[in-house]
């Protein structure tokens, strides 16, 4: 639902545009990706995405290890070589010159070694001083207890780092009394190292709130207070803020808070107004967990990874062959209040559009509905704004796929905005069982997984509906 009271404006995820009550304009553009490119979608296979990042088949999740080394994007997660469930977990890798196209290799790191031997979970990956890329990850052991692991590349020179090998003194950390047996994964914001090897505890937690479960997948780095540019995890000091982010494992959100960091004294304080409920902001109002960023040192910016969930039962992903998918990757940089983080697709998606489609000056009477001609909605790039002089509220009428097994919730969000001053804007990208929104120039994130039974291929199509009483105009 949209409502300009106290000026907040809801955004809902929809395929179509809107539906109205009073005088709205529209402004659209539609860009349809090029079918072909990096798509594995067919008949037999309607939910394969064509342009995000998936493995040709069985399971995945955590993206762990993200970074650029020699020029070369580096993605590892979490991957399960023998089906489609979660189980057999090993590191797999896969390397990208533009975040876009990817080739993968051989899985780096797998059960080999006492530490790690009944898996090799999540972790993180970071670059050293001198430039040498090391990987941290969560290994269990025999009696199912949760270690932390090193590993190195065995040759520096491969820009594609496609050995890697485990150090001698394995496990480095491993659970004690005060950092709970049962739960000591994703070590990133805790412990301390001046060798990356001997490692030792904090005396105090950078943040913390009671009855939350298990943090995982935790996330500390600087950005910016003026500007979209990133700046290097190291950096600190009155130019910048720092955002702490944890995965929550009871409830699968990931929530960040905004603050300030003494890197002389190790603490780290929340800003006022960048904490809700003593956790944090949502970076996703949808399906969206265990993200990882890293700094590009190549184009200044900090890129953020995900992980996407399916929203079906585990007896069609083992029907399909696999399970899991990850978000078209974001620049992060801070909203101009300070208070939130913008997130935004990486600009290198814009070379796979092809078909560019917009909408004609078009009078959009109660009760109407049009096709978007030249759209095949499931792959595409739409761009929708449009303003109000005189808005109650618009909503999203029932729309889910016909599937019994299909997880159909409705994702929502509220967007600080004076409708009477400023333009709304809303961008979504399909992508066949997926569709990410971003709305208010990126201060709103909506990712949803679709599994339609008749809207596929093809026969998808896109549509501007007026199920109100008024007329909208739309304009390109």
């Amino acid at each position: 639902m949209l409502n300009n009271t106290n000026s907040n404006v809801a955004f809902f995820l929809f395929f179509a545009l809107f539906v109205g009550h009073g005088i709205v304009e529209l402004q659209a553009l539609h860009h349809v990706y090029i079918q072909a490119v990096k798509s594995y979608s067919s008949a037999k296979q309607p939910y394969r995405t064509g342009y995000h990042f998936q493995p040709p088949k069985n399971w995945i999740n955590d993206p762990n290890g993200v970074m650029v080394y020699k020029g070369v994007f580096h993605l590892f997660y979490q991957y399960n070589p023998k089906g489609a469930e979660w189980g057999n977990i090993v590191w797999a890798h896969s390397t990208s010159k533009d975040l876009v196209n990817w080739t993968p290799h051989e899985p780096d790191i797998y059960p080999s070694q006492p530490s790690d031997i009944k898996g090799c979970w999540s972790g993180s990956a970071t670059i050293l001083h001198g430039g040498k890329p090391v990987i941290l990850y969560t290994g269990i052991e025999p009696h199912q207890r949760e270690v932390q692991n090193l590993a190195i590349p065995k040759n520096l020179s491969d820009p594609y780092l496609r050995e890697w090998v485990k150090s001698d003194n394995n496990p480095l950390m491993q659970p004690t009394a005060q950092n709970h047996i049962n739960a000591t994964r994703d070590y990133s914001s805790s412990t301390k190292s001046k060798d990356f090897v001997n490692w030792f505890q904090s005396k105090t937690p950078l943040h913390s709130a009671n009855n939350t479960g298990i943090w995982e997948c935790p996330d500390f780095y600087p950005v910016p207070i003026k500007g979209e540019s990133g700046v290097d995890t190291s950096l600190h000091g009155p130019s910048v803020k720092h955002v702490l982010k944890v995965s929550l494992d009871d409830t699968k959100l990931d929530l960040y808070t905004i603050g300030s960091y003494n890197n002389v004294k190790d603490i780290y304080r929340p800003d006022d107004g960048s904490v809700e409920g003593d956790l944090g902001l949502r970076y996703d109002n949808g399906k969206y967990y265990a993200s990882k960023n890293f700094f590009d040192s190549v184009e200044k910016r900090r890129i953020l990874m995900d992980w996407n969930n399916e929203s079906s039962k585990q007896v069609d992903d083992i029907k399909k062959g696999w399970s899991g998918i990850h978000a078209i990757p974001r620049k992060v940089c801070l909203a101009e209040n300070g208070k939130q983080l913008v997130q935004w697709p990486i600009a290198e998606i814009q070379k796979l559009r092809a078909n560019h489609v917009s909408l004609a000056n078009k009078l959009l009477e109660g009760g109407s509905v049009i096709e978007v001609s030249g759209v095949t909605a499931a792959q595409a790039d739409v761009e929708v704004s449009f303003e109000t002089k005189d808005f109650d509220k618009a909503e999203r009428p029932s729309r889910s796929s016909l599937n019994e097994n299909t997880d159909k919730a409705t994702y929502g969000a509220f967007l600080d905005v004076d409708i009477q001053q400023q333009k709304l804007s809303l961008r979504s990208l399909i992508d066949h069982s997926i569709v990410e929104s971003f709305g208010g120039g990126g201060k709103v994130c909506i990712t949803s997984r679709v599994y339609p039974t008749l809207a596929i291929n093809k026969a998808a199509h896109l549509y501007a509906f007026n199920n109100g009483t008024q007329s909208i105009r739309l304009k390109i």
